[in-house]
């Protein structure tokens, strides 16, 4: 995946909330992964927007309260700008380079590779910023088997692309209500909930 994004003016929290900010660093990501993998990309200016503008307005939704929850919403917050990001396709391949081998996740779903990428890219960078943390990557993201299963389910249901990111992040998915924000808290008791429910009906 690409390196992280430049530092903004302002805390990035603040600085992807602008659409023109949003627009400029997402282009920034389609030039780098075209750079690294040959693949040329079409952008629908239309769509990015209406991407953005259907984010935010997600992002305004479920922001909590409290600073105790603000490090789980980062994941949370890049989740469903993937979810956008799937669901609106602002991205269309132009060209894809010679002998392109589609057993590499960069090639099999080119698009979706570079919706995963900007997506770890800003979680990364405002961990780092905000919480002094590095992200991880997960050995998932470069598995074709598992970026089988992300296209065809996210295709289906972009949800799905909220649980998938947290997969790459090395993070611990919510498949059941992906697009259901919880704190720490929460999120440990339902997981618990449904292992418990898990075992139940496996015994």
């Amino acid at each position: 995946m690409s390196p992280p994004i430049a530092q903004a003016k302002q805390p990035l929290r603040k600085s992807i909330r602008r659409l023109r900010w949003f627009k400029t660093s997402f282009r920034d990501q389609v030039d780098r992964t075209s750079d690294e993998t040959g693949v040329r990309f079409d952008i629908n200016e239309q769509r990015l927007t209406t991407t953005f503008l259907n984010w935010l307005k997600a992002f305004e939704a479920q922001k909590p309260e409290t600073d105790a929850d603000r490090h789980a919403y980062v994941g949370f917050a890049a989740g469903l700008m993937l979810r956008e990001l799937i669901a609106h396709k602002p991205l269309s391949v132009q060209q894809n380079p010679p002998g392109a081998d589609p057993a590499n996740p960069a090639y099999f779903w080119p698009e979706g590779y570079v919706y995963v990428a900007y997506c770890l890219t800003i979680r990364s960078a405002v961990l780092e910023q905000d919480f002094n943390e590095n992200q991880r990557e997960a050995p998932e993201l470069g598995q074709i088997r598992t970026w089988w299963s992300f296209r065809e389910n996210a295709l289906s249901d972009p949800s799905l692309g909220i649980a998938f990111l947290d997969l790459f992040a090395g993070e611990t998915p919510d498949w059941t209500m992906p697009n259901l924000f919880r704190g720490a808290d929460q999120r440990a008791a339902a997981l618990r909930f449904y292992d418990r429910k898990t075992i139940q009906h496996e015994t």
